[in-house]
């Protein structure tokens, strides 16, 4: 008898319907055919003993299962169960009427229960597109799945409740998420605030400035500083997900199996801050059955790089496409995969391997020539995709113990989404450009030109620091924001002047 149930193949972000036809006839054969990985060919053995562990029995006779499309690789352990409901069906133990309306997908245990599965979302969304009734998988990412609307999302716990369900002796309780109740709900949950950071006033400037105009950022300063601590407070003062923003950053958490059974949405920004000792493939994604890198995981969020200088050479360079076209593109022999990658790069450093070039009270004990060489491991190239660079000076006593409240997250917010509606109205029209950061030359040219004051100091500025001619772009660009948080129609002198500050390593002799 030939059945036919239906799960999905996830690939990259979103997801392919996989026919799993199956026929149960004369014979002793079991086979499986359709692309399928070592882990899809062993569930054979897993759904043997689920069944025999259930009170059924895998069928005596010849089994032969296909997974369709046929081109399409089947990875991972997620259509354990809709292939053991496939060879009940066919063996005539479930009816099979009802088996077209559903997508089914889960790991099976020995024992029959379910465990959980990766990609669960881009599944849901597709089993909607494809006007499926219905979405049976593991109760531990029902939640997930239940954003999506218009879909009835089964959670189950083993096999035994997909049986009786589709025998008609019991039924299944959809799983309900009010998706626009919870995202706004979660929105603005957060346990750390600017106001925690004393002092750093500059700094936190700087930041406001960066995430404005979502632009790169590196701070360059001595051990304690306070890099580490400001970093992870730049998602409190980004603007908010919107609803779309969140599905997508969920979608991409949700193919890299990182969705907990309690979250159905990603309400935060993410912040993503891999070691140092991160390999290329970890940061942009890839590997043998390719994955999303840290690189698409702060999509939407921050990627924060501590001790810039101290990742190797080839995993900083293969972040400067990334950067540019905030998408990552993973080609093999057979197929390529993109992964979305618009994020916020925060970058910090010590200015030397001792970390006390240029510090106010401690000597510098680095030989000559050292502090070149430790800068230069940062290229040039990379160096140029990034805006703004602050110095940061050790807080003073004075500072860290005074009792007054400096900003909260929220009231910076509050500017940098001002700023940011400014910037949505200006390019509303652009393909690709919603902040000031992603300015082409020629978008400069119309919306950053300084008036007349501006102009002759970005000249003098350009000369008398030996800026370098690709800092002349991004100074503009900054310029433009710190204009936009200023609620002014034109670049003045003042927001050229505040701008020029920004770009402390371009200048000529400043590592010695």
């Amino acid at each position: 008898m030939l059945v036919k149930t239906f799960g999905a193949a996830v690939q990259g972000i979103n997801a392919t319907v996989v026919t799993i036809e199956v026929n149960v006839g004369q014979g002793i054969r079991f086979m499986l055919v359709g692309l399928p990985d070592n882990a899809v060919r062993e569930s054979h053995e897993r759904i043997a003993s689920a069944l025999d562990f259930t009170g059924q029995k895998m069928p005596h006779k010849q089994v032969i299962v296909n997974m369709a499309p046929a081109d399409i690789r089947k990875e991972g352990s997620a259509y354990d169960l809709p292939l053991a409901i496939g060879i009940l069906a066919g063996d005539g133990k479930i009816p099979c009427e009802e088996l077209d309306k559903y997508i089914i997908m889960g790991e099976l245990s020995l024992d029959g229960s379910l465990q959980p599965i990766k990609g669960v979302l881009p599944i849901a969304i597709k089993a909607r597109e494809e006007k499926f009734k219905g979405f049976i998988l593991p109760k531990q990412n029902a939640r997930e799945a239940a954003v999506v609307n218009n879909l009835d999302v089964y959670g189950v716990e083993n096999i035994t409740e997909v049986i009786d369900f589709f025998k008609g002796s019991s039924a299944l309780e959809p799983t309900v998420v009010n998706t626009r109740e919870e995202f706004y709900q979660n929105l603005n949950l957060s346990e750390i605030d600017f106001n925690d950071v004393k002092g750093q006033d500059n700094v936190k400037r700087a930041l406001e400035v960066a995430a404005a105009g979502g632009h790169n950022i590196i701070m360059v300063g001595p051990p304690g500083a306070g890099k580490s601590m400001l970093a992870k407070r730049i998602p409190t003062i980004l603007p908010p997900l919107t609803l779309h923003e969140s599905l997508e950053t969920t979608k991409i958490h949700s193919v890299a199996g990182n969705i907990d059974s309690n979250t159905s949405l990603i309400t935060q920004r993410p912040f993503r801050s891999p070691h140092h000792t991160i390999s290329d493939v970890a940061l942009v994604g890839g590997g043998t059955f390719p994955q999303p890198g840290e690189i698409s995981l702060a999509h939407n969020g921050v990627l924060f790089l501590d001790e810039l200088p101290e990742f190797k050479r080839t995993v900083l360079e293969v972040m400067r496409q990334p950067l540019e076209d905030r998408k990552i593109c993973i080609s093999r022999a057979k197929f390529a995969i993109e992964y979305p990658a618009s994020f916020m790069l925060i970058a910090s450093m010590n200015p030397c391997p001792c970390g006390y070039y240029n510090h106010p009270t401690r000597e510098c004990v680095c030989a000559p020539g050292v502090v070149q060489k430790y800068m230069s491991r940062i290229s040039g190239p990379l160096l140029d995709r990034i805006d703004i660079h602050i110095e940061i000076v050790p807080v003073p006593f004075e500072k860290l113990s005074e009792m007054k409240e400096s900003e909260t997250s929220q009231q910076v917010r509050d500017r940098v989404i001002k700023a940011r509606q400014i910037q949505e109205l200006r390019f509303h029209d652009v393909d690709g450009v919603y902040c000031n950061a992603q300015m082409s030359s020629k978008q400069l040219r119309t919306y950053a030109t300084p008036d007349t004051e501006g102009n002759a100091l970005l000249k003098n500025a350009m000369l008398r620091l030996n800026l370098s001619a690709r800092a002349y772009d991004r100074i503009l660009k900054v310029s433009r924001t710190i204009a936009d948080l200023d609620n002014s129609e034109n670049v003045q002198a003042q927001h050229i002047a505040e701008a020029i500050n920004y770009r402390n390593l371009d200048r000529e002799g400043w590592a010695g």
